[in-house]
């Protein structure tokens, strides 16, 4: 089956009511038919619920279709994205390790590399990810990981995932994919050589703004050390959540397309802004990866950004905003804009900011479903007054 119909029709338990959509399993644990099936569950040796941190109905469901639609062996579900990444690096990687990893990262990701794993003695490397080169310059003898969002997140950076992933073949070296601005609607990084794949499913696979989760699908050897790893430390995604998560695969597809529509038309309407320094977005000409972004993206994603001169005009616009809503999150129905630079990136030091792109008048639109008029009255209406 196609992936559409696999988001919809792949369904993990039916009871003995015939239900037609899976029902919610808010336990902590399950019972067991003996204790032999106790010990064997335990041991590993036979496959079912046990506790609800290792597994659950609900969570099998949804990491199953999220597996079927990313082209992957294995995947586990965990409470967050930043759990995925987190669980993700750190079942890889031991003290003395290397990381490779594109400069242009999430806040929090950046945290991780330059102040939680230099703890444990895991070192890394930021390159332009943009330059093949300077990825295979990087490696060391002792580079256990290479680590990528595209697009990024907030400056919509693209990595060239066939050039990388051969690389990673190349070398035998992981290449983890976060995939949370794409999902696979648009790019399936597998097919392109990652060995994992990341995702914040608070983002679009939730796509309404109402839980948090994560998962990392992929590789089935390398997800068994993530399950390992999650098992014992505990990241677990809520069965509810995953419950939500589930369903909301169901129209993923049918909402990028809107989300990516709508994007296109108001990145393509900003950038005539006089007021507007400039716009990046994937799918628009004037991106300076445009043909990479149109060869390896379906679409152009539901995000952009536009740079204002100052930070005064961009908190201006902001305040000037009615429709839209002002958040730190994205992949909403509701389009929501966010200052990265006061917000979500501003743990960085301004030098780490203006290496990728995050200027103080960068503002990140994330692009709702709504109509597309209505958006545009309000995006150009508070840039009048701003």
């Amino acid at each position: 089956m196609r992936p559409d119909t696999l988001a919809i029709r792949t369904q993990a338990a039916r009871s003995a009511h015939r239900e037609h959509a899976v029902p919610l399993f808010l336990t902590s644990s399950f019972v067991f038919d003996s204790a032999e099936q106790a010990r064997a569950l335990f041991a590993e040796e036979e496959q079912g619920p046990v506790y609800s941190r290792y597994s659950n109905p609900n969570t099998d469901e949804f990491v199953e279709k999220l597996r079927l639609l990313e082209g992957a062996e294995d995947g586990i579900a965990t409470a967050s994205g930043m759990a995925a990444v987190f669980t993700a690096l750190a079942s890889l990687l031991s003290a003395g390790d290397h990381v490779v990893a594109g400069r242009a990262l999430f806040g929090s990701t950046h945290q991780l590399l330059t102040r939680v794993f230099p703890r444990w003695g895991v070192t890394h490397d930021y390159v332009d990810g943009a330059d093949p080169d300077r990825w295979r310059a990087a490696l060391r003898p002792n580079t256990r990981a290479l680590f990528v969002e595209t697009p990024s997140n907030p400056g919509l950076e693209l990595v060239d995932l066939a050039a990388l992933g051969a690389l990673a073949s190349e070398r035998g070296i992981p290449l983890v994919v976060d995939n949370c601005f794409a999902t696979p609607v648009l790019q399936r990084p597998i097919e392109a050589g990652a060995a994992l794949v990341l995702h914040s499913a608070t983002k679009f696979i939730d796509g309404q703004g109402r839980v948090l989760g994560g998962a990392i699908v992929g590789d089935g050897a390398l997800v068994a050390e993530a399950r390992f790893h999650a098992r014992h430390t505990g990241p677990a995604l809520a069965p509810f959540n995953a419950w939500v998560l589930s369903k909301s695969l169901e129209t993923l597809s049918l909402r990028m397309e809107r989300h990516c529509a709508n994007a296109l038309a108001i990145a393509a309407r900003l950038e005539a802004e006089a007021r507007v320094e400039a716009v990046r977005y994937p799918h628009l000409p004037s991106h300076p990866q445009f043909a990479l972004a149109k060869r390896q993206m379906r679409w152009g994603g539901g995000v952009l950004t536009l740079r204002l001169p100052d930070y005064g005009s961009a908190t201006r616009f902001l305040d000037a905003l009615r429709l839209c809503s002002h958040s730190p999150n994205l992949g909403d129905t509701r389009t929501i804009v966010t200052h990265p630079a006061s917000t979500t990136h501003s743990r960085l030091s301004e030098a780490e900011r203006a290496a990728v792109g995050i200027t103080p008048g960068l503002v990140r639109i994330s692009v709702g479903l709504e109509d597309v008029d209505d958006l545009l009255d309000d995006l150009t209406r508070a840039l009048r007054e701003a």
